[in-house]
């Protein structure tokens, strides 16, 4: 019997890197996961293989739904409803493919990519979990560092999280009522494919040297702070911006 024994969750994004390590989190835990993904049924599979082996007979399943497509959002929450008795948690990890561009390179199919994956599709996630998830639910939004030590390259990137952050404080005061804790995760540099393929080994070391722990965050250590926000531990955390950085602030 684990923390989420019983519990149904949602989590966006859940193949690869902070994504995996929160679904694997969540069913270690006892909750039954829903997840997506846009491209590779073969790491789905892994994913739920992984996660079937887990405590308790934990359970995930993987839906193919390419949230950068219009009405992706509600195809994904509307086979959660029928695969889950009910949705305690929900976790907003997916992110659009981002590569460092200038704002004088940035055009508008970059731009509203970004908006598509990052803002739209939580923002539809978020509204459905605000009509059907159970009271003394938990919502977690993961954003991320640059939107507050702005980076060059992330124009598109920061905004799309920015409106995630203001999405975040307004439903925290919404649902608050009904006991639903709503927090946004920022975490600082991650160690993930996406980070090592945007950026150069010797540029990751320095930012390494930066944190007063001396490394990159892992994946793990991000579920780990979701886990924390999901659990009943969580209870008197809303409205906040987490930074899980290691120590950047």
């Amino acid at each position: 019997m684990g923390q989420f024994s019983g519990k149904g969750a949602v989590v966006t994004g859940g193949t690869r890197g902070i994504g995996r390590a929160i679904v694997e989190r969540l069913a270690a835990e006892g909750a039954t996961v829903v997840f997506n993904y846009a491209h590779s049924a073969e790491a789905a599979a892994d994913v739920e293989r992984a996660v079937g082996g887990g405590p308790g007979g934990s359970k995930a399943y993987g839906i193919r739904v390419d949230l950068a497509r219009r009405g992706a959002a509600a195809e994904l929450m509307a086979a959660a409803d029928e695969m889950l008795d009910g949705l305690d948690i929900l976790v907003n990890n997916a992110a659009a493919e981002f590569t460092p561009t200038s704002l004088a390179a940035t055009d508008e199919e970059l731009y509203d990519a970004a908006m598509e994956v990052n803002a739209r599709s939580t923002f539809l996630t978020m509204r459905h979990a605000a009509r059907t998830m159970r009271d003394n639910g938990r919502v977690i939004n993961i954003s991320t560092l640059n939107t507050t030590r702005p980076a060059p390259g992330t124009a598109a990137y920061a905004a799309s999280k920015g409106a995630v952050e203001q999405l975040t404080k307004v439903a925290a005061t919404e649902l608050g009522p009904r006991g639903i804790t709503v927090n946004a995760v920022c975490p600082g540099a991650t160690d993930t494919d996406l980070l090592r393929g945007t950026n150069p080994a010797e540029s990751l070391e320095q930012v390494a040297r930066l944190t007063p722990l001396r490394r990159l965050g892992q994946p793990d250590d991000i579920a780990s702070v979701v886990a924390l926000l999901a659990g009943p531990d969580g209870r008197w955390l809303t409205g906040q911006l987490v930074h899980a950085t290691g120590g950047i602030g």
